[in-house]
């Protein structure tokens, strides 16, 4: 038996995270990827307040073990695509990353491939802007950060901290991107609908959807309040989706890796691409294991080392809700929760929130995200937002 063992631990395969987050360590244990990988975590990360020498950083991860790499964010994935590169390793090349997290060159790929999808963008340039109203976002950003409405050209003299572009830009210069580029905006006609997000993974050139995901925000608002699965859309605009996603990954070049892409779905008329997003939706990936009994970080593992995942697409058997709790004023924060299971705290006391790290959009501030199941969605979202009720944060 002690032989038996020792050649099991021999075959495991070495799989090493770029910059993990919390939320990752969480994941990979309650996955149990441990018995199957080799884990090993590479800090220190990306801070918008820090100077980041990308080549020191990809110099460094070189000599630690690794059959493939790993990373589950905006800023760390074309980190990741680079390392594996340079050693050989099964993963999404950094040029189709690339091409999606820079928006500009993001949209003009999305043109090519489904024209019908793609909202009217330019570069932002307040001389020459569209007549308003129009919605600005920053060229390379994560989450709301930077995104914003302008109804007046008036609007565009009020700067936004682009941090993530910051931090970002030493990456993307590696790729030819200058600075300034990387922190500029884009500006596009606004688009409308219900919004929706599929994530798959691409293998071999193949995409297979794992779930679409609905988005909804608080009441009178642009700030997401949760994300339900399965979506409500129909038949048909699911197809639509998957059509759309399969066409911008042969256009990007895209695969071994995970993706989400995230749409609007109008009443009427063809769906518009938000943006694409060369990464696991780690939010979403505690919904898939409730309902599918896999995790999507498994999905993840498997392909870096150059598995296949062997996902069988299916409908979930009940409903699961990644909540987001926020305030919608700025305030000192003297104190959070006791830590729970499944419960994430993106703020910290002796701060203001408009002093914290976390992203937020420009409307409000993100104070803690968890998830909920049920046997329907309206269930899942009653015990959300009843565990929302229990948090207490002390905020002056």
């Amino acid at each position: 038996m002690r032989e038996v063992d020792i050649a099991a631990a021999t075959a495991l395969k070495d799989v090493l995270v770029i910059r993990p987050q919390m939320r990752d360590l969480w994941s990979i244990d309650h996955a149990c990827l441990g018995d199957r990988y080799r884990v090993h975590y590479a800090y220190p990360g990306l801070g918008p307040s820090q100077p980041f020498d990308a080549i020191g950083y990809l110099d460094g991860v070189a000599s630690l073990p690794a059959d493939g790499i790993v990373a589950t964010h905006d800023n760390a994935a074309l980190l990741a695509a680079l390392a594996a590169q340079r050693r050989g390793l099964p993963g999404p090349t950094p040029e189709a990353v690339f091409a999606c997290q820079y928006k500009p060159a993001s949209r003009a790929r999305q043109r090519v491939a489904v024209p019908h999808a793609v909202p009217r963008y330019a570069i932002l340039d307040p001389s020459a802007a569209f007549e308003p109203p129009f919605f600005v976002k920053p060229a390379i950003g994560t989450l709301s950060g930077g995104a914003r409405r302008i109804d007046d050209l008036c609007q565009l003299g009020i700067a936004d901290g682009n941090g993530h572009a910051s931090s970002y830009a030493p990456v993307a210069q590696l790729m030819g991107l200058s600075a300034v580029d990387a922190c500029g905006y884009l500006m596009e006609e606004l688009m409308s609908g219900d919004e929706a997000m599929l994530e798959g993974y691409v293998r071999h050139g193949r995409l297979t959807t794992i779930g679409i995901t609905d988005s909804a925000k608080y009441a009178g608002t642009d700030s997401f309040e949760r994300f339900e699965y399965p979506t409500r859309l129909s038949a048909e605009r699911q197809a639509e989706l998957i059509d759309t996603a399969e066409r911008i990954v042969a256009e990007l070049g895209f695969d071994d890796s995970l993706l989400n892409i995230e749409f609007f779905v109008p009443e009427r008329g063809p769906v518009k691409i938000i943006e694409v997003n060369p990464r696991i939706a780690a939010q979403y990936a505690p919904l898939i294991k409730a309902l599918h009994g896999r995790s999507t970080y498994e999905v993840l593992f498997a392909l870096a080392c150059g598995e296949d995942p062997r996902w069988q697409p299916q409908l979930p058997d009940g409903a699961a809700t990644s909540y987001c709790l926020r305030a919608f004023d700025d305030a000192y924060v003297e104190r959070v929760p006791e830590p729970q299971h499944g419960l994430e705290i993106l703020v910290e006391p002796g701060l203001r929130l408009s002093e914290q790290q976390g992203q937020n959009d420009p409307r409000s501030y993100r104070l803690a995200l968890f998830y909920e199941t049920g046997e329907t969605r309206e269930e899942a979202l009653l015990r959300c937002r009843q565990r929302a009720r229990t948090l207490q944060f002390g905020l002056t």
